[in-house]
């Protein structure tokens, strides 16, 4: 055996036994997200914690909110995501602002093409609760803010996007493969037995049936049903007026402000300054959300012995996770997303 051999043989030798000892050393009653004992020394404590990014009055502050990347659950989380987006941890900073009476505005900016019709839905709730507590909510679209990237923005005080931002695609899209004329050439026949017609409505290797179309675009029009009514309280418009322009075509910046679909062009400095001189918040205090963590988790080491342990998924469940989220060709699901699927 050479040398790089060894090495390598050492390695996952000292892996595995460090593994084991900090699991060993972990307090066995620790809760999912909070981490303690040994994996705290390791990790952090993967709790939230703050960061000030512009000093002010504690008093009266903003909250500065990143979603970036596509809206769907993962099931990761905290300091073990990754730097892809996090929904459960997004989901508690909203939750965090809520409880916190030192919060007189949000500022959130975002970059995403949507996602998941449920993700979007819970975003957008707790939007609207922490609104409910005369918190005011500003928006600024960056690169993209489509399709459930809009549906969270909908209910904003006001939307600001650059020139350049793509926004817009209102509407759901549902997609799937359907192979049964290539299984007919290859001599290929489906033996499916199934409970009920509609049972394996999407299936990839029979055509659809003219009930199955009917029940699938029912309850795609039920889903856009919703975003319409979203978008028609949040900007106050019509029914008619939001179904006008929202035929799932996508909007440059200056052309959602010519529709009603944002406020103003700007950057998200812009829709902050904006921000500050609406609200009478020129002397706030302007901080995000962060996991405590020590930055081992960003290393291989790291990431292996958190695998080993269980506290982080493997990039194989976690594939599966979001497959799950978002469906497959066989068992679509609706998306509020820009691009297909």
């Amino acid at each position: 055996m050479n040398k790089r051999r060894w090495i390598a043989v050492l390695i996952a030798a000292g892996l595995l036994i460090f593994s084991a000892v900090a699991s060993f050393m972990t307090d066995e009653g620790s809760d999912e997200e909070a981490l303690s004992g040994m994996d705290a020394v390791l990790f952090g404590s993967n709790e939230i914690k703050e960061q000030a990014i512009e000093e002010g009055s504690e008093d009266q502050r903003i909250a500065q909110l990143s979603l970036d990347g596509t809206i769907v659950d993962t099931g990761t989380e905290g300091l073990f995501s990754g730097e892809e987006y996090n929904h459960q941890f997004f989901l508690e900073q909203l939750k965090e602002i809520q409880d916190d009476s030192t919060v007189a505005a949000v500022l959130l900016e975002v970059n995403t093409p949507g996602g998941g019709v449920y993700e979007s839905a819970e975003i957008a709730k707790e939007i609207r609760a922490i609104q409910a507590n005369d918190v005011p909510v500003y928006v600024s679209m960056k690169n993209m803010g489509a399709s459930g990237g809009y549906y969270i923005s909908a209910s904003a005080d006001k939307i600001f996007a650059t020139s350049e931002t793509l926004t817009g695609s209102i509407g759901v899209i549902m997609s799937s493969v359907n192979f049964s004329d290539l299984m007919e050439n290859l001599g290929i026949e489906d033996q499916t037995y199934k409970s009920g017609p509609l049972k394996d409505m999407g299936s990839a290797v029979r055509e659809p049936t003219e009930e199955d179309e009917e029940v699938m675009q029912g309850y795609v029009d039920n889903s856009f049903d919703r975003f319409v009514q979203i978008v028609a309280d949040g900007r106050d418009m019509s029914e008619e007026q939001v179904r006008e322009v929202a035929d799932g075509r996508i909007y440059d910046g200056q052309q959602a402000v010519d529709n009603d679909l944002v406020d103003e062009i700007g950057f998200p400095e812009d829709a902050l300054t904006t921000l500050k001189e609406d609200e009478q918040l020129q002397n706030a205090q302007v901080f995000e959300y962060d996991v405590a963590t020590t930055g081992f988790d960003r290393t291989w080491l790291g990431s292996k012995i958190a695998q080993v342990q269980g506290i982080e998924q493997t990039d194989t469940d976690r594939m599966l996770n979001v497959i799950e989220r978002i469906g497959t060709p066989e068992a679509p699901k609706p998306m509020y997303y820009y691009g297909g699927e």
